[in-house]
C-alpha cells in the first residue's frame, strides 16, 4: 500500500494482543520500493504506558519499521494500527493529529530558529495552546528552560536531542517514536538522554526506541524486539534479552559482555553506527 493511499478502519484488533495495546504492527512487508522489501511480515506491538525497543544488527530494518509506523516508507504487506485503528500509510500530519510523535535521527530541529520557536512549530496543530504544554514540559526539560533565546544550531548534541524530543512532545503524543536517539552522542549525553527517555514514559507516553546502544536501552525497556534481516528474530522482556547468552552472542555482541548490571553513567558506550537506511 503505497503511503498516498491509506486505511481508516476500525475492525477488530488482533484478538492476542492485550487489552491495552495502543500500536499494533500486524505483518508488515516495506521499503523504499515495492520490489526491493526491507522489512517482511514484522509484527509488533506496544502498550499504552509501555517503553519497547527495535534492535538488531545494521541493515536489519530497524529505522524502516519505525518509519512504516510513522507513513513515511511504502508498505505492500500488512498494517499499522494506532487505538484500533488502521493507520496504514497515513499521512504523517494526521498522525501527528491522533497522537503519534516521531523523532528522526537526523536533521530533527531547526538549527536557525531558537529553542523557542522551534517548540512553537511542534505546537502549529494547536498554537494557542503553546503556553500550556510548555509549562506542562518544563519540568523535564530544564536546560532547555534556560537556553529558550538560544539558536538551535548552537546547541549541544544532547541538547539538540532534547530539543527534538520537546518538541515532539508539544502535541501531547500517546506514542512518542524514537530513532536512534543516542547516536553521536558523548557517554554523558546518553546516559541524559536515556534518564530523559524513561521520565518521559512515566508520564503516561508510550515510547517505540529503535537503537544501536543494545545494552543500555534494554535495561529500561519493558520488551524489546530483535530484527534479522528484515524479519522478527527475538522478542522479550529487557531484562529477558539481556540475560539470554545466545541473544548476547548473536545479536548484542560486546554490548552484552560481562553480564554486567543496569548500565551506569561510567558504562562503556558504543561508537556511533550507522543506519539502516540506504544513503545512510
Amino acid at each position: 500500500m503505497s503511503t498516498g493511499s491509506h486505511r481508516m478502519t476500525t475492525s477488530p484488533p488482533g484478538a492476542d494482543l492485550p487489552a491495552d495495546t495502543v500500536l499494533e504492527v500486524s505483518g508488515v512487508t516495506a521499503g523504499y520500493t515495492p520490489s526491493v522489501p526491507i522489512l517482511e511480515e514484522v509484527s509488533l506491538h506496544v502498550g499504552r504506558q509501555e517503553l519497547v525497543g527495535i534492535f538488531g544488527p545494521n541493515g536489519a530494518g530497524k529505522s524502516t519499521l519505525l518509519k512504516a509506523v510513522f507513513g513515511l516508507v511504502s508498505v505492500s504487506e500488512g498494517g499499522v494500527r494506532f487505538d484500533g485503528v488502521d493507520i496504514t500509510g497515513a499521512p504523517s500530519h494526521e498522525l501527528v493529529g491522533r497522537g503519534v510523535g516521531f523523532v528522526p535521527q537526523l536533521d530533527n530541529v531547526f538549527p536557525r530558529l531558537s529553542v523557542r520557536d522551534n517548540l512553537r512549530m511542534g505546537s502549529y496543530l494547536r498554537p494557542k495552546d503553546f503556553g500550556v504544554r510548555w509549562e506542562a514540559l518544563a519540568e523535564l526539560f530544564p536546560r532547555l528552560v534556560e537556553r529558550m533565546r538560544a539558536r538551535a544550531g548552537s546547541l549541544s548534541g544532547g541538547e539538540r536531542q532534547m530539543l527534538a524530543m520537546a518538541r515532539a512532545l508539544m502535541p501531547g503524543p500517546r506514542l512518542l517514536c524514537l530513532d536512534e536517539p543516542s547516536a553521536g552522542l558523548s557517554p554523558r549525553a546518553q546516559t541524559e538522554v536515556f534518564a530523559l527517555i524513561s521520565r518521559i514514559n512515566e508520564t503516561g507516553t508510550a515510547v517505540l526506541i529503535v537503537e544501536q546502544n543494545a545494552r543500555r536501552c534494554l535495561a529500561i525497556c519493558d520488551r524489546g524486539y530483535i530484527l534479522d534481516q528484515g524479519r522478527n528474530a527475538v522478542t522479550g522482556t529487557g531484562r529477558e534479552l539481556l540475560d539470554d547468552p545466545a541473544v548476547v552472542e548473536l545479536y548484542l555482541g560486546r554490548l552484552g559482555a560481562g553480564k554486567q548490571a543496569d548500565p551506569s553513567p561510567t558504562a562503556t558506550v558504543e561508537p556511533r553506527s550507522q543506519s539502516d537506511e540506504p544513503g545512510r
